[in-house]
């Protein structure tokens, strides 16, 4: 492969840039896993605030596609060509950004096993198979990489264990870039004695660090000044009664310097309302909160700490969905200016009411017709604005806008894929037993209506549970993987669902594989009786939590499914109450709503067979919750039990997982399972990879 840019002139409309022309439609075929499994082209790209350095990962020369390198460019000097740093041996790049005065950072990872002794995720005793994560800092010619922020100083009475500890869970990370500053920006480092994390100027350049805060108990930062450093907004974890905490917020009083409570913010932790003040307004010293206080989405509100109320009307809001976030100017020309604001609905929608950036986003959305268009970086004078495209069927591609003018095509990560492999995607709701509106993601494979007759379909619910799909690119693959193979997918928005409403959300509270459960098994009978699926071809297929909806499918009685493939699995719930969090408040507050049906104490009542997998290396859900599971149940219906060598539990995997799980997941639902239909050819494009 080359890494030289492909570059299209656009030529300016009266409405923004020329239309592109659309492909002309071919005959879907089964994408490769192989499609799926190779290293991006490029990915991870992000410009410094300049506009003079590109930074980003890219597929290692010479490694076929196999692993990733760093690569950085002068954008001042394109046809000299980006430097390169593949990874090494054992640490592998998964992550870059660029950062300012000629630095950057790169996250990197590598396999490691031996005593944690409680350490983070993993055994308390014995050796456990996981990952060593770590933060680097180099400079645009990779001349040496240094552990970033990390105050290696050894100190007394720190022993070895909790150095080893410190070394593996990394003791510092970034928590500002301060936008304004030429050199600085604001860091934490873990206190090696106390366990209390600081927080400091860092100089780039120099290494420096100056002091501004030492976090103690249960008082943390929330908001620092983005043009000064300075610590406007603090909070603090109080103990209320028996399990009960409540969070209070502390402004700091501009006139006296002292930080002071502010009670109609102060809510019980229990309430679990959502709360984030993103910015300040310079000009009224009003902040911008993002909060569900008023209304069952998250809104955008202004907020006055002189007189302590929010303003009578929200700042954004919509009557659907949630306010992601305000988008706030970084640079000199617009700093802390509102720009825009998103919107959570099916896809994330951005709205700009800056003119200019309105003007340039609308223009780029025309010329990229049927995808979506992320504005990512910009320099100051807008000659350079770094942007991603991105649908469905398009996996992102990266380009920069020059002089508002000309599109330079950069890369995109998985060319080799064909859109037109790769059919429609709709945001659907249907309704639940209880009456609860279900939203739910329908991804159809391409060509097909409903003359063709009903599918095999699966449903395919998310991980987390708090947490949500979104409409796009399926960074796993395994949506278009299994659409293109003649597979309906839904992906239900279940109870306990963030993101989408407080409702949803403390809807799945206590419900694990009960009400949670009845909505994955309405959205099934919600395809049969739209004629979209064969009710004799339903299988579940999810990861993690979406991995445990698949084990408590296999135990519940009446299932509408023929099988169930549970990737990473939970199964059992007894035990995941002392080990889903490290964080104490967390598993008080979350972990008592993590009840319901355990299919640990029902696994005489599997009835349905299934495929569980799970990475060796995988210490958020251990191997033990699968292998217990597999077997309970082996005597009572046909179980696979898989353990996949040198996989961790998230993202991104080796090429390899990629092959092995998707080989195995086209395996069990075409031939153990029987869903395949003539459209699918299972052997064929290399599928299946044992």
């Amino acid at each position: 492969m080359t890494f030289s840019f492909t570059r299209s002139v656009l030529i300016a409309a009266q409405a923004g840039l020329l239309m592109l022309s659309s492909p002309t439609l071919a005959q879907p075929e089964p994408i490769p896993a192989e499609s799926f499994a190779k290293v991006p082209n490029i990915q991870s790209v992000s410009m410094s605030a300049d506009g003079k350095m590109l930074v980003a990962l890219i597929a290692a020369p010479g490694s076929g596609n196999e692993d990733t390198a760093l690569a950085t460019w002068d954008l001042n000097d394109l046809d000299s060509g980006p430097v390169i740093t593949p990874s090494g041996d054992r640490m592998k790049f998964i992550a870059a950004s660029a950062l300012k005065a000629d630095r950057l950072l790169v996250f990197a990872r590598q396999e490691w096993t031996g005593r944690l002794g409680g350490c983070g995720e993993g055994k308390s005793t014995g050796a456990t198979k996981t990952f060593v994560n770590k933060l680097y800092l180099t400079d645009s010619k990779h001349e040496g990489f240094e552990e970033a922020f990390a105050d290696n100083t050894r100190r007394l009475g720190v022993s070895e264990a909790t150095q080893r500890c410190l070394e593996i869970a990394g003791s510092a990370s970034l928590v500002n870039t301060l936008p304004l500053d030429p050199e600085r920006v604001i860091i934490s480092q873990l206190n090696e004695l106390t366990f209390q994390s600081n927080f400091f100027l860092y100089n780039l350049k120099t290494g420096e660090t100056e002091l501004l805060l030492r976090a103690g108990g249960r008082t943390t930062p929330s908001l620092f000044d983005s043009r000064t450093g300075e610590l406007l907004i603090r909070t603090e974890i109080e103990a209320s009664g028996a399990n009960e905490y409540e969070q209070r917020i502390l402004f700091k009083n501009t006139d006296t310097g002292e930080f002071e409570v502010h009670e109609n913010l102060s809510r019980p932790l229990s309430e679990r309302y959502s709360f984030t003040v993103s910015g300040r307004d310079e000009e009224t010293g009003k902040f911008y909160v993002l909060t569900d206080l008023f209304s069952d989405q998250v809104q955008a509100w202004m907020y006055d700490p002189a007189t302590r109320q929010f303003d009578d009307q929200p700042l954004v809001a919509h009557p659907q969905y949630s306010i992601g976030r305000i988008i706030l100017g970084r640079q000199p020309s617009n700093f802390n200016k509102v720009l825009g604001f998103t919107v959570s609905g099916g896809r994330t929608e951005t709205t700009y009411v800056d003119p200019q950036m309105k003007s340039i986003h609308e223009g780029l959305k025309q010329a990229f017709p049927n995808q979506g268009v992320a504005i990512n970086d910009y320099n100051d004078d807008m000659s350079r604005v770094l942007f991603t495209t991105s649908s469905h069927r398009h996996p992102p591609s990266y380009h920069l806008l020059i002089d508002q003018s000309r599109v330079m095509t950069l890369g995109k990560q998985r060319p080799w894929i064909d859109p037109n492999n790769i059919g429609e995607q709709r945001w659907i709701t249907y309704e639940a037993r209880d009456g609860l509106e279900i939203p739910a993601i329908l991804d159809l494979p391409a060509g097909w209506s409903k003359d063709d007759g009903p599918l095999p379909a699966i449903i395919h619910p998310h991980g987390g549970p708090w947490a949500r799909d979104t409409q796009g690119w399926d960074a796993s693959g395994w949506v278009p993987f299994l659409t293109s193979r003649g597979y309906a997918v839904l992906r239900p928005q279940y109870r306990g669902s963030a993101g989408l409403g407080r409702e949803l959300w403390l809807a799945g509270d206590r419900e694990w594989g009960q009400a949670m459960q009845d909505d994955k098994d309405d959205g099934a009978a919600w395809l049969v009786d739209q004629g979209i699926a064969d009710p004799e071809r339903l299988a579940i297929f999810g990861y993690s939590y979406g991995g445990f909806a698949a084990v408590a499918a296999t135990v519940r009685e009446d299932s509408p499914y023929q099988c169930a493939i549970a990737g990473a699995p939970v199964a059992d719930l007894g035990r995941l109450g002392n080990t889903w969090s490290e964080n104490r408040l967390q598993r008080i507050l979350q972990g008592q709503t993590v009840t319901g049906l355990d299919p640990m104490t029902a696994t005489d009542k599997a009835n349905i067979p299934i495929m569980l997998y799970v990475g060796d290396r995988d210490v958020r859900t251990p191997s033990w919750h699968a292998s217990n599971f597999h077997k309970a149940i082996q005597n009572e219906v046909r179980s696979e039990l898989v353990i996949v060598e040198d996989m961790p539990h998230s993202l991104p995997w080796y090429p390899r997982h990629h092959r092995t799980t998707l080989g195995l997941i086209d395996r069990y639902l075409g031939q153990t399972c029987g869903l395949a239909q003539s459209r699918a050819n299972n052997d064929a494009q290399g599928t299946s990879a044992q």
